[in-house]
C-alpha cells in the first residue's frame, strides 16, 4: 500500500502504517488520513491529539495507551476533550489504529 504526498509516493504497510517513521509530514498524515483512515479533513481537533501523540512518543519512545491519552488530552485541553467518546468521534477506529497511523507513529504490538 502506498501514498503520495509532496510529489513523492511513501510506502505503507498491508494495513496502512509507515514503513519509515522518518519520511511523516503533516502532508503524509493528510493522504494516510484521506486515502487509509477515510477521515476526510484534519481540523484542528485532529492535530491536538497527533500533535499530542507525536510528543508523547518522542518524550517517552512508546506510544501513550488509551487510558493515559485521555488523562493527557485532559490535562492539556480540559474534561470535555478528553473522553474515548471525543476521540472516535474524530478518528472513527480510535486512537490506537487510526489516530496514531496519521500520526506517523509505529503500530503497537497486537494491533492489526
Amino acid at each position: 500500500m502506498q501514498v503520495e504526498a509532496n510529489g513523492k509516493t511513501i510506502q505503507l504497510s498491508e494495513a496502512g502504517w509507515l514503513e519509515n517513521l522518518d519520511e511523516w509530514t503533516p502532508e503524509v498524515a493528510e493522504a494516510i488520513a484521506r486515502e487509509v483512515e477515510k477521515v476526510p479533513e484534519l481540523t484542528e481537533e485532529h492535530w491536538d491529539i497527533i500533535n499530542l501523540a507525536r510528543e508523547y512518543f518522542k518524550d517517552n519512545g512508546v506510544v501513550a495507551e488509551p487510558r493515559l491519552f485521555s488523562k493527557l488530552m485532559k490535562e492539556k485541553y480540559g474534561k470535555d476533550r478528553s473522553s474515548q467518546k471525543y476521540i472516535y468521534s474524530l478518528f472513527p477506529t480510535g486512537l490506537i489504529k487510526c489516530a496514531n497511523k496519521i500520526a506517523g507513529l509505529p503500530r503497537p504490538k497486537g494491533c492489526s
